[in-house]
């Protein structure tokens, strides 16, 4: 799947540069450009992948490159003033290979959070293709106000994308590490997860065609997504059996024993059910899902026609009866065969309830503190000893 990726704000620029790393990694070519936007000088130079020239500053007159801090409001006004100078960057670099549009963010910031929805509004309008939204959600230890910068932002998003990619970093936060090794690890993980999506309809080819037993293309995951709102991801993986070239030339020439299909089989179905019930990119009751796709991923030899098939059946099953895709994304010489389950048009999702109910505490405690400190300086201005300056 060819997607013309956009990083807004340091979490968001930070993702991008990773899922291009990935592409490397894994001889994927799944971005076809990339865009990383900040206020900050210093988060575009901290990236790695991306090249200099799609570096793009914004709201230089407001933060002078240091960025505007946790002001949302501010992010979103500086990327309406500076719609043109985005949309002349995007045209730039062309659009002609794209099938589908991603901005990514973190929504609990300033310039992410504000900006995010701003430009995927004005994708939306001037292009055909899909616009798809990645927000990273805060941890309820980052505070108050990260709670409602990424509510108010979650709110706006959603109603700007054609699906909205959610990651919550209160679930997936590790212990005894510090907040920049927490925050690598969790960028890494949505890197892999998304990756292995945005490459299936990439699958490495053979000189026969392409090699494995169903494989997915772009259009079903754009059918899945489509209309979907709110998407989550989920992800298992164990190492690959080890064959050999002996092994491999022997496979090419023999049907496989039932009890090695039914092993296959059963490993596939096993990984599919680990991915939907274990630990997702947000999570959510499974059954509140509109849609859903099933994907293995791995060694061709290692995949199974039979063993994908029963799985998708257990995920429909498992949803409630919702649509449900699945299919191969053949990897040569992967060490590891993973299960990845995307659901989409999720409803039942309680970390946003929990974080609009922050968010509405957040904002009731800045009404009570700006109405004591109004009774404060009222209290001082009518103090009868107090002097003028002058």
């Amino acid at each position: 799947m060819k997607l013309f990726a956009i990083g807004f704000g340091q979490a968001g620029g930070k993702i991008i540069d990773l899922l291009l790393e990935y592409d490397k990694k894994t001889g994927q070519s799944s971005i076809a450009r990339a865009l990383a936007i900040n206020t900050a000088k210093t988060d575009l130079m901290g990236l790695t992948q991306i090249p200099m020239e799609d570096r793009l500053l914004i709201g230089q007159t407001v933060s002078k490159g240091h960025g505007i801090g946790a002001d949302n409001e501010m992010g979103a006004k500086i990327a309406t003033d500076d719609i043109y100078t985005i949309q002349s960057a995007v045209d730039a670099r062309g659009t002609h290979m794209t099938e589908a549009f991603l901005v990514a963010a973190g929504l609990g910031g300033g310039t992410g959070s504000g900006g995010a929805p701003v430009i995927a509004r004005r994708l939306k309008k001037l292009y055909s293709e899909p616009v798809y939204g990645l927000g990273i959600l805060p941890s309820n230890e980052e505070g108050s106000l990260y709670s409602l910068n990424a509510a108010r932002s979650l709110m706006t998003f959603i109603k700007e994308v054609d699906a909205l990619f959610l990651f919550d970093n209160d679930s997936w936060k590790k212990e005894g590490t510090t907040i920049v090794e927490s925050y690598q690890y969790i960028n890494e993980e949505i890197a892999r997860r998304l990756g292995i999506i945005l490459g299936a309809g990439e699958a490495p080819r053979s000189p026969k065609g392409v090699v494995g037993e169903s494989v997915i293309d772009s259009s079903e995951i754009i059918n899945t997504l489509k209309g979907g709102e709110i998407s989550v991801i989920g992800y298992a993986r164990e190492e690959a059996q080890r064959v050999g070239l002996l092994g491999k030339l022997r496979n090419m020439f023999r049907r496989k024993t039932s009890i090695e299909s039914l092993d296959s089989t059963t490993k596939v179905v096993s990984l599919v059910r680990r991915a939907a019930m274990g630990r997702l990119t947000m999570p959510c009751d499974i059954k509140s899902a509109e849609k859903a796709l099933v994907l293995i991923a791995g060694p061709p030899e290692q995949l199974s026609r039979v063993g994908t098939e029963k799985a998708r059946l257990w995920l429909e099953d498992a949803i409630g009866g919702g649509e449900v895709r699945g299919g191969d994304y053949p990897i040569p010489g992967s060490k590891y065969v993973a299960g990845v389950v995307l659901l989409s048009g999720v409803s039942n999702v309680p970390r946003i309830k929990e974080l609009q109910q922050l968010a509405i505490d957040a904002q009731v405690r800045m009404a009570e503190f700006s109405e004591k400190k109004g009774e404060r300086i009222e209290e001082l201005m009518n103090a009868e000893d107090l002097q003028p300056l002058f």
